[in-house]
């Protein structure tokens, strides 16, 4: 929550931390994130994270009683734009399913299961509609 709140570097914008992997001796972690834009505007959000890295570790340090703060490294990590572009593909090549009125579905996502088991997958056993809830 800090890279979003109290990093006050212009060039940490649109950035979203996927993972953190601690070094076994745990002086170290590598921070994974996501940033939403141009690969100059990912360039540009890795150096502002490099040299936001000791702010950041006094962050840490004040939230963990550890012997040593963890030295923070920052990776990009490519997996959400890989999804998204998949995701963008399959629209493209899958066939448009049709809706409930024999029209196309609006978000292209999957129909919603039906029949009597399907309000049991999951372990959900009560019925609520939406009246009970207004």
């Amino acid at each position: 929550m800090a890279i979003l709140t109290q990093v006050r570097d212009p060039r940490v914008r649109d950035v979203t931390v996927t993972q953190v992997e601690m070094d076994a001796d745990m002086r170290g972690a590598t921070v994974h994130v996501s940033v939403m834009g141009s690969a100059a505007k990912e360039e540009l959000a890795l150096r502002g994270l490099a040299s936001s890295a000791g702010f950041l570790q006094s962050l840490v340090a004040e939230r963990i009683d550890t012997r040593y703060t963890p030295k923070l490294r920052f990776k990009l990590d490519g997996g959400v734009k890989k999804s998204i572009e998949i995701a963008r593909v399959l629209r493209e090549v899958l066939p448009a399913e049709p809706g409930p009125a024999g029209g196309l579905a609006g978000d292209g996502a999957p129909p919603a299961a039906a029949g009597p088991d399907a309000e049991h997958e999951g372990g959900n056993t009560s019925r609520t509609t939406e009246e009970e809830h207004a």
